[in-house]
């Protein structure tokens, strides 16, 4: 029978505990969220619900083609504009996702006769661009720097070590510093995809590579989403204006793919420029998560101190996992769960976004559910 094989998938995944369903929301959700990446509270926010708006009666409800055919309105090279400066880079491109970015960027920064030396705790997008790029992949250990520059060290020709800026799972920071100084020993690039630090960490949220000093150098390229801090949809990568002048002529997730919705444009728009009227937002966010860390450790829970806004809550198994996820939800409170195979070290947790909107009543309500439903 045809795909006869997916049903025996199925009931191993059924075994293993590890079957995800889709859970559709409603607008006016009663849940306390701490399960999206709305960090900076943005998606909701009158502002950027009107800049999607807005755009959507300026230009219609798609971008109508691929970027390099119809698909690139002036809203999308002033959303880029305004990205690359608020960032500190020459040049940006926005893409219809920040996977599409990553893809984008590492295949085309990895090309064949390359190296790509790549964090063992890369995000499955950066995983991706690894396996398509046509260069040859080394995964090296987690944020350590001395592995990439001994893997560096093993090649002649071009190359490009990829990170994560903020580990999705854990919420902990890789060296940028230290991992930009094993590159230029050895004359190679470094590609970061700033995903869970723009927004949150640097001077007023402009990302952690701007906080290491790496913004604007010529070997360095980072990604970002629009849809987490900004509270939009879409993805961008920053960097020197070869670089993403490279891109528009190479990236097959740029050339071939429909271009980003002017709404996703709008809204990111009308977020970027929110945040530079209140760069205080990102340093709520840090506050919260260092608040939700504290009060989880101090009631017993093992909790991973975070970096930026990713705070992880270790589980005892995946289907333990799955019943506090369960149980929390019950008792009002939408958290993440992550097990595997979307954690490559193989331990479940619950994940939860310290949101800059989160009301000090909000938190204590939070860790006190996470406390009395926990296995």
């Amino acid at each position: 029978m045809a795909f006869g094989w997916i049903d025996d998938q199925a009931e191993q995944r059924r075994r293993a505990g590890l079957v995800r369903t889709l859970r559709p929301r409603p607008a006016d959700s009663p849940l306390l969220d701490l399960a999206s990446n709305d960090y900076l509270g943005l998606a909701h926010h009158p502002e950027v619900a009107e800049g999607a708006a807005g755009a959507a009666r300026t230009w219609g409800g798609g971008s109508t083609g691929s970027r390099l055919v119809t698909g690139t309105t002036e809203l999308h090279t002033e959303l880029e504009r305004e990205l690359a400066g608020f960032c500190g880079f020459e040049a940006a491109l926005v893409f219809s996702s920040g996977y599409a970015a990553n893809l984008a960027a590492v295949t085309t920064l990895g090309p064949h006769g390359s190296l790509i030396v790549s964090d063992a705790l890369n995000h499955a997008s950066l995983i991706d661009g690894c396996r398509l790029a046509r260069g040859t992949t080394q995964v090296v250990g987690h944020a350590d720097p001395d592995a990439v520059r001994k893997a560096l060290g093993t090649h002649e020709g071009p190359a490009v070590a990829v990170s994560d800026t903020v580990f999705s799972v854990d919420g902990d920071a890789a060296p940028l510093a230290a991992l930009a100084e094993a590159c230029r020993e050895r004359g190679a690039g470094l590609l970061v995809d700033d995903a869970h630090g723009l927004g949150v960490l640097g001077d007023g949220g402009r990302g952690a590579p701007y906080a290491a000093g790496l913004s604007g150098a010529d070997d360095v390229v980072v990604t970002a989403t629009l849809s987490k801090s900004l509270g939009s949809q879409g993805g961008v990568v920053l960097g020197p204006a070869r670089v993403i002048d490279h891109l528009v002529n190479a990236a097959r997730t740029f050339i071939f793919d429909t271009g980003l919705a002017p709404a996703a444009a709008g809204a990111a728009l009308a977020a970027l420029r929110l945040l530079r009227r209140e760069p205080g937002r990102a340093d709520r966010a840090r506050e919260v998560a260092a608040e939700m860390h504290a009060r989880l450790t101090a009631a017993g829970l093992e909790a991973v101190r975070p970096d930026a806004a990713v705070v992880s809550v270790r589980a005892p198994s995946p289907e333990q996992a799955v019943q506090w996820a369960a149980d929390c939800r019950t008792a009002g409170l939408a958290v993440g769960c992550f097990r595997p195979p979307s954690v490559p070290d193989g331990i479940s947790r619950l994940r939860l976004t310290a949101r800059a909107d989160l009301s000090g009543a909000e938190i204590e309500r939070a860790v006190r559910v996470i406390g009395e439903t926990r296995p």
